[in-house]
């Protein structure tokens, strides 16, 4: 329901005309400051500031009617403005909280993807792991092979540091290797909005804006 109410707050070269809480700058002034003709001189503007309407806005002495003649279309010009600036107020705040609501929805539906990523993030970590620890794994079988091969030719003092480098790297090719204590799913955490980014479809992560031209 609009309030209505008005009120005058008076400034250098005019007043502010409250209504409704929507303050109309309202000026006063010399139409032809400059001239030297006391009539012409005489008569004043009066301008109502044009803010977000092209609402007319502005009136002037004339000798069909004078100034103090066209105070009641000012004011009721201001009213107009303020029944105007209430509804697209009301307008811009419903499309404010439809907005909240879409990114609201875009922010949940793109945890499903962001969840996923982090789950496809710990599945290449371990089969890098993986790979890595076959890739030792077969080094140290060729390893272990030449060693075999040098062994009646060197004595076992010489293989002896070898096969100290071979036991250390088979115990780390186990310790990196996922598959002998098989992985379960992974826990998923709550993703940051950064990481929800790439899935909201043009809207901005930390509050419920649009990026530029999305």
């Amino acid at each position: 329901m609009r309030k209505v109410g008005s009120s005058y707050r008076p400034r250098e070269g005019g007043m502010d005309v409250v209504v409704d809480g929507f303050a109309y700058p309202v000026t006063i002034r010399q139409e032809f400051p400059e001239s030297t003709d006391p009539e012409r001189s005489s008569r004043l503007v009066v301008e109502i500031a044009r803010g977000l309407t092209d609402r007319p806005g502005r009136w002037r002495d004339r000798k069909s009617r004078t100034l103090e003649q066209s105070l009641g279309l000012v004011l009721g010009e201001i009213e107009a403005r303020a029944v105007e600036d209430a509804r697209r107020m009301e307008s811009e705040e419903r499309a404010r909280e439809q907005r909240a609501v879409r990114w609201r929805e875009a922010m949940e539906e793109a945890k499903e993807p962001a969840v996923r990523e982090q789950f496809a993030e710990v599945l290449r970590e371990e089969a890098g792991r993986w790979r890595e620890a076959v890739v030792i794994g077969e080094y140290c079988d060729a390893l272990e092979r030449r060693l075999a091969e040098l062994d009646g030719d060197l004595g076992e003092q010489t293989l002896h540091s070898p096969r100290l480098w071979l036991e250390w790297a088979r115990s780390y090719a186990r310790g990196i290797d996922p598959l002998l204590n098989p992985p379960g799913m992974p826990t998923p955490r709550d993703p940051a909005p950064d990481e929800l980014q790439p899935y909201l479809k043009g809207w901005r992560p930390h509050r419920p804006e649009r990026q530029a031209g999305r």
